[in-house]
């Protein structure tokens, strides 16, 4: 097999701006580190403001406070690349921003009690336990600041690419056909098989059961109407209600099944769909 010039041009480029970006990413958030380290302990004690006449550049809370963001980033960084692949991936909404936060700053909130009391034997001190909650709540406001600005832009990342961008491979037999979110109508099941219908009407057969396509694609998107097919948001082209508090869905792109041309929403999916759809 012979590799072409610009073949090897175009993966070398890639591979740059690759390494240019995610270069650029951790140059950012050490960036985010110091500055937050110096600004946290400018304004920790009297002596540390730069207008005191006793000023000194607090170097061992500089270099603590390092130690510490770092252990902090560290769990965060485990945490969010478990919320990236079990959730984030899929869909991003503020419940799970949520969840992420709480869940990390109680790991944090683990972490901190022992490493202080390890501090306290070391130093060979006592701290009360007034003292040590405190430190605890002032420790987990800087860290919800510090990981909020910190990962606020990968989290906006995946938002852009989960909602533009993402694109599912379907499987037909022995054919693969990669198709962005964006081009697809919806997904029906028919005679136990399962299709893929194309904003244009085109139609593709896949290897994969309504339950595998619900699980993988994102649901900010599509939106399981009933056991036979899945819709994307900017397929539908009309909404009407009919009885018995159902509710009547026809899709912009022609569909030759005319079980399908007219999906009903049942009266126990209506909330669930004018949530998803609003």
């Amino acid at each position: 097999m012979i590799t072409t010039q610009p073949t090897k041009n175009k993966v070398k480029i890639a591979w740059h701006k690759f390494i240019s970006s995610s270069a650029r990413s951790w140059i950012q958030k050490a960036i985010i580190l110091m500055v937050f380290s110096l600004v946290v302990n400018h304004l920790a004690t009297r002596d540390s403001f730069p207008d005191s006449e006793s000023y000194r550049f607090p170097i061992e809370g500089f270099l603590s406070s390092i130690v510490l963001f770092i252990l902090i980033g560290i769990i965060a960084y485990l945490n969010f690349k478990f919320y990236k692949k079990k959730y984030f991936s899929k869909k991003i909404e503020i419940i799970t921003i949520v969840w992420f936060m709480a869940s990390t700053l109680g790991y944090i909130t683990i972490m901190y009690i022992p490493v202080n009391i390890i501090f306290n034997i070391v130093a060979d001190g006592q701290t009360e336990f007034y003292y040590l909650l405190i430190g605890l709540l002032i420790t987990l406001l800087v860290s919800f600041i510090f990981i909020g600005l910190w990962y606020a832009q990968d989290i906006y990342n995946l938002y852009k690419l989960s909602i533009k961008d993402a694109k599912i491979t379907i499987e037909s037999g022995a054919k693969m056909t990669k198709l962005t979110y964006e081009n697809i109508a919806c997904f029906y099941s028919e005679n136990k098989i399962v299709y893929t219908v194309q904003n244009n009407g085109t139609t593709i057969s896949t290897d994969f059961t309504l339950n595998e396509l619900e699980e993988k694609i994102n649901n900010q998107l599509f939106f399981r109407a009933n056991r036979q097919i899945i819709i994307h948001k900017d397929a539908v082209d009309q909404i009407e209600k009919i009885e018995n508090g159902k509710l009547r869905i026809r899709l912009k792109a022609s569909i030759e099944n005319e079980a399908i041309a007219e999906i009903n929403i049942s009266r126990y999916k209506r909330k669930a769909f004018m949530n998803w759809f609003q």
